[in-house]
């Protein structure tokens, strides 16, 4: 496993000081929304997207400025803001390991607080002065949503390809990793091909984040906290079911594309397409493309040149690649 935690280390006070304005920021005179607020916040996550925006500003000449706390604070409220929502319509009961906000209260106070999350992110990037940083964050929720909407439509249409896959995890996962860089580019003052670089490595390093995610429901662990075939059961088809199904000649390719195609499965049903996705290469596959978009990835940060400390990013997109949850 790929160390995180000296880079953890070294940005311990900058994400101190970014959870600190968090809190302050959503600090408000109704109690309820204190208590649910509070509960939510003690259960942090990796916070890779903190880490993304503070140590791209870095790469990039700048210090760590209040700019630079308010622009990595910002992003993770709005991130905070799309797992609330993402919790109530997937009606997940737990998020690291504990109980989501929507299970705790219901979904109309978890749907209000997401609100909260994302009208204080965009009060908050107005204090960087940055109209650029302003209109990443107002458009990021749009691209967010947008990927959802259309994994939503390829299910209920059964449009399957590997081309919308990577449209959809551009969308829904990649926008918001490309979002932290150009948050660590605008309060640093780079120059536009340096903004470049940095937005196609961001593009790369989400897609691997999200692959490697996808893998993960292939295989049993409770440490994920979240059953296997969930995103089968959501009518999700990810990367390894997509290369094993365009395996025409592979036996069981048919049954499982018409099983695929009934729309609502059971557990036997879900295990039995798990089952042939792995037997037919897709895992092996979905692997093989982590490691050549991680390489791709590399070779951008190479073009910022060879004064450019790169390192700390390359650690964390080889964290998210070797990661086990």
């Amino acid at each position: 496993m790929t160390d995180i935690h000296t880079i953890r280390r070294a940005l311990a006070p900058d994400l101190e000081s970014i959870n600190s304005l968090i809190a302050d920021r959503l600090s408000s005179t109704n109690p309820l929304i204190n208590e649910v607020i509070g509960r939510y916040l003690s259960h942090k996550g990796k916070q890779l997207r903190p880490m993304m925006v503070v140590l791209t500003a870095r790469l990039l000449g700048a210090s760590v400025s209040d700019r630079v706390i308010a622009s990595a604070a910002s992003i993770e409220m709005l991130h905070n803001a799309s797992l609330i929502h993402d919790d109530v319509i997937d009606q997940s009961s737990t998020r690291h390991n504990a109980p989501t906000i929507n299970a705790m209260w219901d979904n109309h106070i978890a749907v209000l607080v997401g609100d909260y999350f994302v009208s204080s992110a965009l009060q908050l990037v107005i204090s960087t002065a940055d109209l650029r940083a302003i209109e990443t964050i107002a458009s990021l929720g749009r691209l967010l949503s947008t990927g959802e909407m259309d994994q939503i439509h390829n299910a209920a249409n059964n449009s399957i390809s590997e081309e919308s896959y990577f449209e959809i995890i551009t969308h829904k996962t990649a926008s918001l990793f490309v979002a932290c860089v150009e948050m660590g580019a605008y309060a640093a003052d780079a120059d536009s091909r340096k903004l470049d670089i940095m937005r196609r490595f961001a593009l790369l390093f989400g897609q691997c984040f999200q692959i490697k995610d996808d893998i993960f429901d292939y295989f049993h662990s409770d440490s994920l906290g979240k059953p296997t075939g969930n995103d089968l059961r959501e009518g999700k088809v990810t990367l390894p079911l997509i290369h094993a199904l365009g395996r025409t000649d592979y036996p069981g390719c048919r049954d499982a594309a018409s099983l695929l195609a009934r729309g609502s499965l059971n557990d036997d049903e879900i295990a039995s397409l798990i089952r042939y996705a792995i037997e037919a290469g897709g895992i092996d596959y979905a692997e093989s493309t982590l490691l050549r978009l991680r390489d791709k990835a590399a070779e951008t940060l190479a073009e910022l040149g060879p004064d450019a400390d790169t390192t700390p990013l390359l650690t964390l997109l080889d964290y998210i690649i070797a990661r086990d949850k």
